[in-house]
């Protein structure tokens, strides 16, 4: 699987490709997805080659109302680069609560 991110903090930080192997299976009536990055030849010129260690994230239908699930993410990641930790730890918050804001609005609309 091949993603990439946007350029963060006006392009402060470079957009970042990912290449990972991604495996999603059944789990306690739930999902379960493992991930991590793999060494690939081809890199855009516009990106840096981020790296994901291993990681997975659990979807698990809650008991009390299962028509709602609980998520959660193990995420290990190394965006790579020449950049400061505070200004990595800074756009990294923003891109986490990005992802769930977003990630409610898909569910929502399906």
């Amino acid at each position: 699987m091949r993603y990439t991110t946007a350029g963060q903090l006006l392009n402060i930080i470079s957009p970042r490709e990912f290449i990972d192997f991604s495996y999603t299976t059944n789990y306690e009536n739930g999902l379960l997805t493992c991930g991590v990055s793999i060494e690939h030849e081809n890199v855009h010129p516009h990106c840096v080659r981020g790296f994901n260690h291993p990681c997975g994230w659990f979807c698990v239908p809650l008991q009390s109302c299962p028509d709602h699930s609980f998520l959660t993410g193990y995420i290990q990641t190394d965006l790579r680069g020449m950049l400061p930790h505070s200004t990595v730890d800074f756009a990294m918050a923003g891109s986490l609560v990005n992802f769930y804001s977003d990630l409610r609005k898909a569910l929502k609309k399906s």
